[in-house]
């Protein structure tokens, strides 16, 4: 099977963005909305800041923030790790894996592109991660 790229992953997609003066109640309201677990927060030139994810949600409300007033840059993860449109989904799995990510944004030419969770990927793609990972952990 090729493999296949980020890029055609994320082809059709539009990534739910935000600016960094959204505050962390509209960011789980537009989340809520579009049924995903991340929120990319980006600058007037659609360049990627950060990310704003369940997690940060779930923090946030234990610290007892407040949500309408607290704004998402200041609890987003700033600078996060991200692939290319030409990365393979093999890639982007170890990422994922090895980062304990659920999300990894896809940035092309310092723009946002898309993004990508475990979910993305095709039966026989996690299969082989699975098998490939399996195998370095026998070489250990």
């Amino acid at each position: 099977m090729p493999q296949r790229t980020l890029g055609e992953i994320v082809r059709d997609q539009q990534p739910l963005t935000l600016p960094p003066a959204a505050t962390v109640s509209q960011a789980c309201g537009a989340m809520h909305a579009r049924r995903v677990g991340a929120v990319l927060v980006v600058d007037e030139d659609h360049h990627l800041l950060g990310i704003f994810t369940g997690r940060d949600a779930v923090r946030l409300l234990a610290e007892g923030a407040n949500a309408k007033t607290t704004r998402v840059d200041a609890v987003m993860t700033k600078d996060p790790k991200t692939l290319g449109p030409k990365a393979s989904a093999m890639e982007a799995l170890l990422l994922l894996n090895d980062g304990g990510f659920r999300h990894v944004p896809i940035v092309d030419g310092g723009r946002v592109a898309g993004i990508v969770s475990r979910y993305d990927f095709r039966a026989k793609e996690q299969a082989r991660f699975d098998d490939e990972t399996g195998f370095m952990e026998m070489l250990r």
